[in-house]
C-alpha cells in the first residue's frame, strides 16, 4: 500500500480583486487529505472515502469525484483495466467549501499513485496531475488550489486577463503562522456574488478603481510582512482587506460577527475568505495559546465549525 498527502488551502488576501488581474495570496494549510493506494483484486478502481465532511458534501460531489479520479489516472497513463487499484481517502481536512478539499484529494492521489507505480513524480508533475483532476470538479480550474495543496507555504497568484495561464510563485516562510478558520454554515453562489461585484464595478468604475488600487498596494505589503514574519502588520492588513470586501458588499452580518469575535478575543487580524456572503472567515494569532482562545470564542459565538491550523512553512 502506498501513501500520498495533499494540503488544504485558505485564501489570505485577494478575494474578488483577483478576478481583475490583481495578485492574491493563498496558503497551503497543515490540514491534509491522505490517500492510500493498493493493488486491487479486481480490475478497475474502487474507493473508500473516509474524509470528514459537512453533511451532504461527498454525496453531492460523487459524480465529479469519479471524473476527477479518472482524469488523474489517464494523465498518469495508469490503465486500471490491466492494473486494478483500491483507493482510500482519509486525513483531517474537512470536506467543505473554501478549504480546497477537491484539490487536496487530487494531489494526495497523484502522490500515492507515483509511489505505488514507481513513477518518480516531481512536485511539478504532481501539480500537473492534480490540475487535470481538478477539471473533474471545476471544468476550467484556476490552478490556485492544487498549487497551494502541492507546495504548501504561500502561493502568490496572478490571473492572466488575456486568457493565458495564470502566474504562480510558491513561497516558504521561516516559521509557520497560526491560523483559525471558522464557517458560518451558509453557502453562497460564487457566480452570483462575482456577478454582483462586476455590476457595481461597471456602474461606478472610478469608485472600484480606487478600492482596487488600495488593495493592490495592500497585498504587496502583506507579502513583505509575511516574509518578514511581521504578524502584527499582517493582522492590520487583514483587517483592512476585510473592510474593502465590506465596501464591495461581499461580506455579511454572520461573517462580520465572527470577525469581531476573533478580534475581540486576541486575534492579530481577521477577515472573510473566499466568495463571501456566507462561507468562512480566517484569523491569525501570535501563538498556539492565543489560537486556542480565539477558536473557543468562535465556537461559542455560533460558528458552524472551527479549524485550528498553521500555514507558511
Amino acid at each position: 500500500m502506498s501513501v500520498g498527502k495533499g494540503r488544504g488551502k485558505s485564501i489570505l488576501f485577494g478575494e474578488h480583486f483577483v478576478v481583475y488581474g490583481i495578485p492574491s495570496l493563498a496558503a497551503g494549510i497543515d490540514a491534509v487529505t491522505i490517500a492510500h493506494v493498493s493493488r486491487g483484486k479486481s480490475l478497475g478502481w474502487t474507493l473508500d472515502d473516509q474524509r470528514p465532511a459537512v453533511p451532504g458534501y461527498k454525496e453531492k460531489k460523487m459524480d465529479e469525484q469519479k471524473e476527477s479520479i479518472n482524469n488523474v489516472l489517464n494523465f498518469l497513463d495508469i490503465d486500471t483495466s490491466k492494473n486494478g487499484i483500491h483507493i482510500e481517502y482519509g486525513g483531517d481536512l474537512i470536506c467543505a467549501s473554501g478549504f480546497g478539499a477537491s484539490a487536496a484529494s487530487c494531489v494526495s492521489l497523484a502522490r500515492a499513485l507515483s509511489e505505488e507505480f514507481n513513477l518518480g513524480l516531481s512536485d511539478e508533475k504532481v501539480n500537473e496531475a492534480a490540475y487535470e483532476g481538478e477539471k473533474g470538479y471545476h471544468g476550467t480550474p484556476s490552478g490556485l488550489d492544487n498549487t497551494a495543496s502541492t507546495y504548501g507555504g504561500l502561493v502568490w497568484y496572478i490571473r492572466d486577463l488575456e486568457g493565458g495561464p495564470p502566474k504562480f510563485k510558491p513561497i516558504k516562510l521561516k516559521e509557520p503562522v497560526n491560523l483559525v478558520i471558522a464557517s458560518t454554515g451558509i453557502t453562497a453562489s460564487t457566480t452570483e456574488v462575482v456577478g454582483d461585484v462586476r455590476a457595481k464595478k461597471d456602474a461606478n468604475p472610478e469608485w472600484f478603481e480606487k478600492i482596487s488600487k488600495e488593495y493592490e498596494n495592500l497585498v504587496h505589503e502583506a507579502l513583505t510582512s509575511l516574509e518578514n514574519q511581521d504578524l502584527v502588520k499582517v493582522g492590520q492588513l487583514m483587517n483592512r482587506n476585510h473592510e474593502l470586501l465590506q465596501d464591495i458588499t461581499v461580506s455579511c452580518k454572520e461573517l462580520d460577527d465572527l470577525v469581531k469575535i476573533a478580534r475581540d478575543n486576541g486575534a492579530l487580524g481577521a477577515k472573510m475568505t473566499g466568495t463571501g456572503r456566507g462561507g468562512n472567515m480566517i484569523a491569525i494569532t501570535v501563538d498556539e495559546s492565543a489560537r486556542d482562545t480565539v477558536a473557543k470564542a468562535l465556537e461559542e459565538g455560533g460558528a458552524a465549525f472551527v479549524i485550528k491550523t498553521t500555514f507558511g512553512a
